[in-house]
């Protein structure tokens, strides 16, 4: 029987993977790898672009893409099986990067290449990718000494490890925890929607009456509308105290031991390259310059913000204690208070627009925008593998009817599956000699699942996310760069790769955008124009609130990783009661455990490049600006961000593209402004 793994198929055959046949097939691959890299440099006297690094490209593709279902598998349908052949190869594949990042052959053979007359020839893509693999050779530790270079090779192998420990931890810790009524009024103040889906939930746990969990749409249900303050108190805490030392299952799946080890780890890594701390490391691949740099932004940020911030939080607290005669609002009360205040001065709440946001309604209408911006067209395909029955797929083609991307849509929350949202790469585009490969995204989120035959109703903050993610997704899709070292969001650097995502949310607040993505789920209503005034005079409803609850988290992870030293086991903990002390308007209770499930910094790739959200913020909020100076849909400035950001992927520098589609470089004023912080 053959291993789908290893079959040349044009899309991964999700249903045929069976996790015995995935520690082999990844093992042969590498095997293949090494064994003809070493043909390559035993061959090989003078070394171009064709005859090696081509040669590498397709190699690493081939196992890019038999690794990549399986990632993404481990995160979306996760059982024991499959999540114990994961980790497997985890260490496999750590050791098999780090040992090329060290090949001193290599490096000369690129080196040879980037020195010789045939550079100048290549094209900028090429150019950038020798540039960056030189730049990633010194920071695998390709000059150290054998002794540090196994050290190193050791420690990449245990941060790999520890990464998907924090994940399973947090997985394991958010599906243990669920709560079951007999009777709905428990959940008295949840909307019809909410309580629907309690029930939902308890029928697929075989239980009666109504289920709330710690899945994102069932917690923030609870959180946001529950009138029972004891619930809302118990939902928070079990959240908040997920895989930690606290709580309902304290010390279960403690991530404690493992966020200590990783920034142990981190830190011993960077000293061994020469750098002072993981931030400085981190920093070497980024448009940012150092550790105080964006410090120093972050706290600008937070002087726009902080004392707006503390009046919106003075104001709620004010609203609390006269209409629920809440004295002291604690942590779950906030959301609860704010989403009545907001009712009251606004007359709105996320759930009176829900109705007008059925899924299939907002996935057409998303599609129609990017249309109008972008010269593109998208068509659903039903004949396609798939890893769970509620996912979808979909083509992109050129005006000429030639395909530029595909990619799967996975919106809904259920057990098993990783919270938040996401984009990731399945294939990265690729074209050489033979090789024609268009890329494919997973697209994927956790949106409240269709009830009954009721479709999923998403909230705005909701539709706002799916824009969000397929920014990402148009970014890795309509790349025009042959190379997949820089095509795509590869060799972008991580505090520029969110340009695209938060520039695409902007639509979100548009009329003739919501026209196109709203219809209520009865009648097919557009959303009627008095709840969009009442939506826009919201928008910035506690926006300096967001704005530094989000630098509290980019700040305590900038500090923490320039600031770890492994002589104290309370200095997690002790940073970020400094952050919060500094801009925080609410401290949270002495049980909460935020850190034990920031799986952005500790499981997610963004260790020291948290701040990254809002570096790119400026940079979105500036771009857009163009859009609200020549108009919403201008297909020439439509053309030009197409032109300049996402189809140049990697293969430029970041600045530079801005300063080209902005004829200036970035500035604040535009964030400000948007945020109502002017």
């Amino acid at each position: 029987m053959t291993n789908p793994l290893l079959e040349t198929t044009d899309l991964p055959q999700f249903s045929k993977i069976n996790p015995a046949d995935i520690q082999p097939a990844i093992e042969g691959i590498i095997e293949s790898n090494k064994s003809n890299l070493d043909q390559l440099l035993q061959s090989t006297k003078q070394f171009t672009w064709n005859n090696f690094i081509a040669k590498i490209e397709k190699d690493e593709d081939k196992l890019s893409k038999a690794w990549s279902p399986v990632g993404h598998m481990n995160s979306v349908v996760n059982t024991s099986e499959l999540r114990d052949a994961y980790n497997a190869c985890l260490p496999i594949l750590s050791k098999y990067a780090t040992e090329f990042g060290q090949n001193e052959s290599v490096y000369r053979a690129y080196k040879q290449i980037a020195d010789s007359a045939e550079f100048k020839e290549l094209d900028e893509g090429q150019q950038k990718t020798i540039e960056y693999a030189l730049r990633d050779f010194h920071l695998s530790g390709v000059d150290l000494p054998s002794a540090k270079k196994e050290a190193f090779k050791e420690i990449k192998q245990e941060l790999s490890s520890l990464s998907a420990k924090f994940e399973q931890n947090l997985l394991d810790a958010t599906n243990s925890w669920n709560k079951n009524f007999a009777d709905e009024s428990a959940l008295k103040g949840l909307p019809e929607f909410s309580i629907a889906m309690a029930k939902q939930a308890a029928a697929e746990r075989e239980q009666e009456g109504y289920t709330i969990t710690l899945e994102f749409p069932s917690y923030f249900a609870v959180i946001t509308y529950a009138d029972n303050r004891e619930l809302r108190h118990e939902a928070y805490e079990a959240f908040c105290t997920r895989a930690s030392d606290q709580g309902p299952d304290a010390g279960k799946w403690d991530n404690t031991e493992v966020i200590y080890n990783t920034l142990e780890k981190r830190l011993e890594a960077a000293k061994i390259l020469g750098f002072n701390n993981h931030a400085e490391k981190s920093l070497a691949t980024k448009m940012a310059e150092n550790p105080q740099q964006v410090i120093n932004f972050l706290n600008d940020l937070a002087n726009h913000s902080t004392a707006k911030a503390k009046a919106e939080y003075a104001e709620l607290e004010q609203f609390a204690q006269e209409e629920f005669g809440i004295n002291t609002l604690e942590a779950w009360d906030v959301s609860y208070a704010s989403e009545k205040l907001r009712q009251k001065k606004y007359a709105i709440s996320q759930e009176d627009l829900r109705p007008y946001f059925p899924a299939p309604k907002v996935i057409q209408g998303l599609f129609t925008t990017v249309e109008k911006l972008f010269p593109i067209k998208i068509e659903q395909i039903s004949d396609f593998d798939s890893w769970h029955k509620d996912v979808s797929f979909y083509q992109i083609n050129d005006l000429s009817d030639n395909q530029i991307g595909r990619f799967y849509f996975d919106l809904y929350a259920r057990q098993n599956k990783r919270g938040g949202a996401w984009m990731d790469e399945c294939k990265k585009r690729f074209v050489s000699n033979s090789i024609n490969q268009t890329p494919v995204a997973y697209l994927t989120c956790n949106f409240a699942p269709p009830v009954g035959d009721k479709p999923s109703l998403l909230t705005h903050n909701d539709v706002t996310t799916l824009f969000h993610e397929f920014g990402h997704g148009l970014h890795h899709m309509l790349t025009v760069i042959d190379h997949p070292s820089v095509s795509g969001i590869n060799g972008v650097p991580w505090d520029a790769v969110e340009l695209p995502s938060q520039f695409l949310e902007n639509w979100c607040w548009n009329k003739e955008t919501l026209d196109m993505i709203s219809g209520h789920y009865e009648s097919d209503e557009k959303l009627p124009n008095e709840l969009f005034d009442k939506m826009l005079k919201a928008k910035n409803f506690q926006a300096a609130m967001q704005m530094v609850r989000q630098i509290e988290f980019a700040l305590f992870d900038m500090r923490l990783h320039t600031e770890f030293t492994s002589d104290s086991t309370t200095q997690v903990e002790d940073i970020l009661r400094e952050v919060r002390e500094q801009v925080a308007v609410m401290i949270p209770p002495a049980f909460n455990r935020f850190a034990n499930s920031f799986s952005h910094i500790f499981a997610g790739g963004y260790s020291a490049g948290y701040y990254s959200y809002k570096w790119a913020e400026v940079l979105s909020a500036d771009a857009f600006s163009k859009f609200e100076e020549n108009g919403i849909f201008n297909q020439k400035t439509g053309e030009q961000f197409l032109t300049t950001f996402l189809q140049n992927g990697g293969s430029r520098d970041a600045m530079q593209m801005f300063i080209d589609f902005r004829g200036r470089e970035p500035k604040i004023d535009a964030l400000l402004r948007h945020s109502g912080l002017a």
